[in-house]
């Protein structure tokens, strides 16, 4: 296996050491090499596997070969997963991201995609400790992303399996996006911060996730502030707690295909509250994978 590179002259680092280890072993589950890309005709492909799992099309691809070289040239990430086939290395997976601002030290993670054929491989994961690996061998001490608030499997992977926090709610932040996932909709967003030396994201590269239980949070009195109701519609309750719950719909991207309407109901319903809370202070303690933020709107002891 291939694991991270390393800058020649990087001083030794007994996390980034580790890191480099954890990645390595994700990678070997998932059954794949990921390598960092600079080839054009690997770069090319990237264009390609995004075009094939957003259906963008040809016309308006999510980034372009040339601009992913760019971004290798400026010393930024571009990395690839493949497997080996008897027609040669496929790529399934991909992952890029580019530096924020210096004094920041931080690196943003701008896409990251997976082929479906290779869902079930824990291949994203695999991803995200390699890109964990080569930030911390560059002395980078955090990652941030977005993603779509409204999508449980994400919000699950993000705040659980990997252990960010949530940053800040940003509406509309891309404008319209013309792809299968995006289409009709707004593209909210969350930002997460993925504090790479953090106790909680150290825990999650060892395979212990950031797990919360929402059943256990109501029964200690959270207030459920929105939720699904028979017809899979936002149903608004309280937010007269200190521990509040915002539930998502099972299906957001199968809703948006077959009503659209309502799908829009629930973007504005968690939009509205989930901002308005952020703002407020509050903190996203994890997402119950059954479809639940929870959310502490005072620090918690």
């Amino acid at each position: 296996m291939t694991g991270p590179s390393a800058p020649a002259t990087a001083p030794r680092d007994d996390l980034a050491e580790e890191a480099a280890l954890a990645a390595t072993a994700a990678e070997a589950r998932s059954g794949v090499r990921i390598r960092l890309l600079d080839d054009m005709r690997d770069l090319a492909a990237v264009r390609a596997l995004y075009e094939g799992i957003w259906d963008t099309g040809a016309a308006n691809p999510p980034v372009t070969a040339d601009m992913l070289r760019a971004l290798v040239q400026a010393g930024n990430y571009v990395a690839g997963a493949f497997d080996d086939t008897a027609a040669g290395p496929e790529l399934v997976g991909a992952c890029f991201g580019f530096f924020g601002p210096p004094a920041a030290r931080t690196l943003h993670s701008h896409i990251a995609g997976t082929t479906p054929a290779a869902r079930g491989r824990h291949l994203g994961f695999a991803l995200k400790l390699h890109q964990r690996a080569w930030a911390l061998r560059r002395d980078i001490d955090t990652i941030t992303w977005t993603y779509d608030p409204l999508i449980r499997r994400n919000a699950h992977f993000n705040l659980g399996k990997l252990a960010a926090s949530v940053g800040t709610y940003l509406p509309r932040l891309y404008g319209s996006l013309d792809d299968s996932i995006n289409r009709g909709d707004e593209t909210d967003r969350i930002l997460v911060r993925w504090e790479l030396r953090s106790p909680q994201v150290v825990a999650a590269a060892a395979h212990r996730p950031l797990l919360v239980d929402a059943a256990a949070a109501h029964a200690a009195g959270a207030a459920v502030a929105v939720r699904p109701d028979a017809a899979d519609a936002p149903r608004l309750g309280a937010l007269d707690a200190e521990t509040v719950l915002v539930g998502v719909p099972a299906d957001i991207e199968g809703m948006r295909d077959t009503d659209l309407e309502r799908a829009a109901e629930w973007r504005l319903a968690v939009r509205d509250i989930l901002s308005a809370l952020l703002d407020d202070g509050a903190t996203v303690r994890g997402f119950d994978r059954d479809g639940w933020y929870i959310i502490d709107r005072q620090e918690r002891s």
